[in-house]
């Protein structure tokens, strides 16, 4: 079945039939947004601005989320999931956003994942949101102070997994695989409740801070403990800060129901890492996030040209998708973090997506990160198919 834009009888924020994203796309039993700000079309100026503050940028940000989801014939009660990209200066107000968000769900509790960024890709906005929504199966709450899971037709999103105690207390103060350690058992934990183990995660993304580097790839030893035998995908983003204030590293994790499939188009590289090109589980793909990396020389392509970069990366993403019997047109969602240094021309990349990328568009969402794991890497795309 063909993915199908999402067009709401009214959204009076913006022309959006200008952009190289679709608001939303409805694919398989899902509806994946893309992320909304409080951005709106200024008549006097001619600008797209954003005004208010966090609670007035939520509020905003979600009556968009509300009226997309109408055009889908969804509601708040029908989102599973929702992702909540917060700049800097979002963060020490991101209680408001938090209020705003149990307003317009009530009783209803989707899966949270709260990601902090260096900056969001309009520089007045203080925070971007991101639904998906679809089967709404258990919630499962796990006391403690931790956050709810919520299944939905098979695929069970976790809520953002920190590095603290039942106290909100950091634990493993100053050392990023005492931290990571500490993230995977409270997953296990979360799994385990679920009736779910690690050989069942599909999708693991994490954040972690500069003072993370020097032993980043230390943490790779727990994921080896911990994850398999299919590896999930992956993405690993550095950020200038986390959730919690002595946080060097916090996790993301999707897991399913169904049994999971490695896809690899050949890329050598990955037998000697802890994640997988993609992960099939049914028809739904999850890919692990792209750079410009070659995956046959392990060198970098088109230093200092981030439309470049992005055209090699989207290239690679499509030979994954076709490994696992898709084309482009499967392509649902991206994310794509740039980081400062490609932030100049990264206007140029929204061209190339108007001639790469299949229509309807997939939902995207731009997001400034401090760097990627390779410092010569400007932008690195997070992408998720649905197959047919």
């Amino acid at each position: 079945m063909a993915s199908v834009a999402v067009r709401p009888k009214h959204f009076p924020w913006f022309d959006y039939s200008n952009y190289s994203f679709s608001l939303g796309l409805e694919a398989g039993q899902g509806v994946y947004l893309s992320g909304h700000t409080a951005s709106q079309h200024d008549a006097a100026s001619g600008r797209i601005r954003i005004q208010g503050s966090m609670t007035e940028q939520a509020r905003t940000a979600y009556a968009k989320v509300s009226a997309i989801l109408e055009g889908a014939g969804k509601t708040y009660d029908d989102v599973v999931r929702v992702v909540e990209y917060v700049q800097p200066e979002g963060i020490e107000r991101y209680v408001e956003a938090a209020a705003v968000r149990e307003e317009v769900f009530g009783a209803h509790r989707p899966a949270v994942n709260t990601v902090p960024v260096k900056a969001l890709l309009r520089s007045a906005a203080l925070i971007e949101i991101e639904v998906t929504a679809g089967p709404v199966g258990p919630e499962t709450s796990f006391g403690r102070g931790l956050p709810t899971a919520r299944d939905s037709g098979g695929v069970v999103f976790l809520p953002t997994v920190q590095a603290v105690d039942g106290n909100g207390n950091i634990v493993g103060a100053g050392d990023v695989v005492a931290q990571t350690r500490a993230i995977f058992e409270t997953a296990q934990e979360m799994l385990v409740a679920l009736g779910l183990g690690f050989d069942r995660v599909v999708k693991t993304l994490d954040y972690f801070t500069p003072a993370a580097l020097p032993d980043y790839r230390k943490t790779g030893r727990i994921r080896k403990e911990f994850l398999g035998p299919v590896y999930p995908g992956a993405a690993g983003i550095l950020m200038p800060r986390l959730l919690h204030p002595e946080a060097l590293i916090q996790y993301d994790f999707i897991a399913t129901r169904d049994e999971p499939v490695a896809v690899n188009p050949g890329w050598q590289r990955y037998e000697k890492l802890t994640y997988s090109p993609g992960v099939r589980a049914g028809k739904l793909l999850f890919l692990s996030g792209q750079g410009s990396l070659n995956p046959e020389t392990d060198r970098i392509e088109h230093a200092g040209d981030v439309a470049a970069q992005a055209d090699y990366t989207y290239r690679n993403i499509f030979k994954v998708i076709e490994a696992a019997g898709g084309t482009a047109e499967n392509l649902v969602k991206t994310i794509e973090y740039v980081t400062p240094a490609g932030l100049k021309n990264y206007r140029e990349v929204g061209a190339l997506r108007s001639k790469l990328l299949a229509r309807p568009y997939p939902a995207a969402t731009g997001l400034i990160c401090n760097g990627l794991l390779r410092p010569e890497m400007l932008i690195e795309v997070d992408p998720f198919a649905v197959l047919d």
